[in-house]
């Protein structure tokens, strides 16, 4: 047998750290019958040196000098141990006067053969042989070496170790029996041992039989009692304990489901993946990721039982398992599948070719899962959404690139599943924009970094500014100046708008009441604000419409509230009712964006409406006179017959997005009512609109 250091040690099986302890009078206090006990445990008192093994113990003597002599000790009655020893041999056993008679014998005095002389000057005769016996038939595989680090004489259960006689043992380095030259560390250590100068040293080697398999054995070298020079060497075979702890740690590292790694043993690989120092040279430095979620597993799982699903998820990670080994057929190696948990999968590929070579990968994992699965006579289909990311793998940490992964599969979830989606820095961006604006806008609110501009509404009759629809603008102190599309459905999405809705509401009405009493002699322009269908559900706006127009003073048909289509056809219960009681208040309601959601024309006879604000898609058709060239006629065939419905149930018509003086003409020829946009102005602040108003008669067309 020889020994081998094959391949790195499991981290679970290592050995604890290594202890060196310098001091020269540790070599002799060790008590080599009690430290040859099997399974003794050693514990270290501090953390190894760096870049020592960590399956090598080197443990400090438990005595400061030469501890108290054996029964074979070497001494005789009355003499030193100095005189103890054979005449003209090697002074290198354990104990004077001992001989070992077939070669296994611990014998003094042995300068060549195989030590099987008796020892001069011995002891009393039945505490050697006692001794000698001990030795050769002691369970535990032993050796005695020399200084110079050879076998001086070895016990039989070593020899049948490696496969030999005890006597072809003698003379052999020990270092190369049992392969402790094979890390820097280790052979320190052993050389420290052999010179005194450390305590004792513990390893753990594979040794290869030449006629059996391979035995992992526990190596200890100490120094003999009663300082005689020389170590003793014993071998214990942990073959049982190690394959114990490898079933143990495999059952700790996979998912008892699947049978594939578990979420534990993943993140172990993908740490190692992304270690710089541990990468192997050569490969690619890149590292790609399939995060994949079943898609409708929940309902199978929750109509059908558990163990149906269980089933499924295993034939589920048969597929997968397939698709990785496909993969690994034309790549340096097939890529690491795990179960995450629930039915969340991964593919770790570490050192990628490229964004390729995923994709090619995500494909296949979904045409493997687009069969049916037989399960028990129950035929299944599932598909499933993949999130895939590719990046260099220095600069990246196992949290950013899950991060990523996880963020990818939502986007694929929510662009209709059963796909897979490539991981965009800027569309992450923007979610992460948008996630600092949703963690700061209740602050926002406090801090008054909202304000309100404002954007003419004329008459297209005479050109008269008539009303204005506040808009609001988030000063952001990082993003800038931010419009509504930036952060009113984030509002609408937490409650914000709630709050956020009151000042808007109670600044554009305060500001109403104000160009009033600036202007006494014009007629009072009125103020549109808009309102969230959830403002209506989670607070109420009725209260909230009366105390506000009580403070300012503004009276109820200067304000105009705007609500989207989608949320005002086919309100009922509270909606309605809110609706209506602000109508009998006295304040207008407009529908914005009309033509664009439900268009349910028979609700406009229903409900408690003023105003329709016609959708800008069809107002810009109307921005060219040779219709023929770039605009179907029937927009104004549309766009009129809205506008003489409208006239016909009493409502008045706002058409938005007018750019243009052929368009203004147009729509005034076929008898809309108001316009609004960039023709008459962009949204400006307060001081503008009161320029507007102090202009002659009103005047408003054209840009300011």
């Amino acid at each position: 047998m020889s020994g081998t250091s094959e391949g790195p040690t499991p981290a679970a099986d290592l050995i604890r750290t290594a202890v060196t302890d310098s001091d020269p009078r540790a070599s002799g206090g060790t008590d080599a019958v009690a430290f040859l006990r099997v399974g003794e445990d050693v514990h270290t008192a501090a953390p190894a040196p760096p870049g020592e093994d960590a399956d090598t113990t080197v443990v400090p003597s438990r005595g400061d000098g030469p501890g108290p002599a054996d029964g074979g000790s070497g001494r005789e009655h009355g003499k030193p141990a100095a005189e103890a020893g054979a005449p003209g041999g090697a002074d290198t056993g354990p104990g004077a006067g001992v001989s070992g008679g077939d070669g296994s014998g611990p014998g003094t005095g042995a300068s060549g053969g195989d030590g099987s002389g008796p020892g001069t000057n011995a002891g009393p005769a039945r505490g050697a042989d006692s001794y000698r016996s001990a030795f050769a038939a002691a369970p535990l595989a032993m050796a005695v070496v020399d200084r110079e680090g050879r076998v001086v004489t070895a016990n039989g259960t070593l020899a049948a170790l490696f496969g030999t006689a005890p006597g072809a043992l003698t003379g052999r380095v020990a270092a190369d029996l049992l392969d402790l030259a094979s890390d820097p560390r280790t052979w320190h250590a052993y050389r420290e041992v052999l010179r005194g100068r450390q305590a004792r040293l513990r390893c753990t080697r594979r040794l290869k039989h030449p006629d059996g398999p391979a035995v992992w054995a526990q190596i200890t070298v100490a120094p003999l009692a009663d300082g005689a020079p020389g170590v003793l060497l014993s071998v214990t075979d942990i073959s049982a304990r190690r394959e114990l702890q490898a079933q143990l740690r495999h059952l700790q590292m996979h998912d008892p489901v699947t049978r594939l790694p578990n979420r534990t043993l993943f993140f172990e690989r993908l740490s190692t993946a992304l270690d710089a120092e541990s990468a192997p040279r050569g490969g690619t430095g890149r590292i790609g990721l399939c995060y994949l979620d079943l898609d409708g597993f929940k309902a199978i799982n929750d109509t059908l039982g558990h163990r149906v699903g269980d089933r499924l998820l295993a034939a589920v990670a048969d597929r997968l398992t397939r698709c990785a080994e496909k993969a690994g057929y034309t790549r340096s190696g097939a890529p690491l599948v795990a179960r995450l948990g629930g039915d969340e999968f991964a593919l770790l590929v570490e050192d990628s070719t490229g964004t390729e070579q995923l994709a090619d990968l995500a494909e296949s994992v979904l045409n493997a899962l687009q069969a049916p699965f037989d399960l028990s006579g129950q035929r299944l289909s599932v598909s499933a959404s993949i999130g895939v990311v590719e990046r260099q793998a220095t600069g990246t940490t196992a949290t950013g690139l899950m991060q990523a992964a996880d963020t990818t599969l939502y986007w694929a979830k929510a662009d209709g599943k059963a796909r897979w989606t490539l991981f965009d820095p800027e569309r992450n961006a923007h979610r992460m924009t948008r996630q600092a604006l949703a963690s700061t806008l209740r602050p926002a609110i406090d801090r008054g970094e909202f304000t309100l501009e404002y954007q003419p509404l004329v008459g297209m009759a005479d050109g008269r500014l008539s009303g204005v629809e506040a808009l609001v603008r988030w000063n952001h102190p990082q993003f800038g100046t931010l419009t509504p599309n930036r952060f009113i459905g984030l509002a609408e999405e937490d409650g914000a708008i709630v709050p956020l809705g009151r000042w808007i509401l109670a600044t554009a009405c305060r500001q109403a009441r104000r160009w009033q009493l600036e202007n006494p002699d014009e007629p009072p322009i009125f103020v549109s604000v808009n309102v969230a269908v959830r403002q209506v559900w989670d607070s109420d706006l009725v209260a909230d419409v009366a105390e506000t127009l009580a403070e300012t003073g503004l009276a109820p048909h200067l304000l105009q509230l705007e609500l989207t289509e989608s949320a005002v056809m086919g309100s009922s219960g509270r909606p309605l009712r809110t609706l209506q009681a602000l109508s009998d208040m006295g304040v207008r309601i407009a529908i914005d964006d009309f033509g664009t959601g439900y268009s349910n024309l028979a609700y406009l006879s229903r409900l408690p409406v003023s105003v329709l604000k016609l959708d800008g898609s069809f107002v810009r058709g109307f921005q060219y006179e040779d219709t023929s060239a770039h605009a179907s006629p029937a927009d104004e065939v549309i766009v009129e017959a809205m506008i003489q419905l409208a006239h016909r149930l009493g409502l008045t018509v706002t058409a938005e997005c007018v750019e243009t003086s052929a368009q203004a003409g147009r729509l005034r020829r076929i008898g809309c009512d108001t316009g609004q946009g960039w023709l008459y102005s962009r949204p400006v602040t307060a001081d503008r609109i009161s320029e507007l108003l102090a202009c002659p008669a009103g005047q408003a067309a054209g840009k300011p």
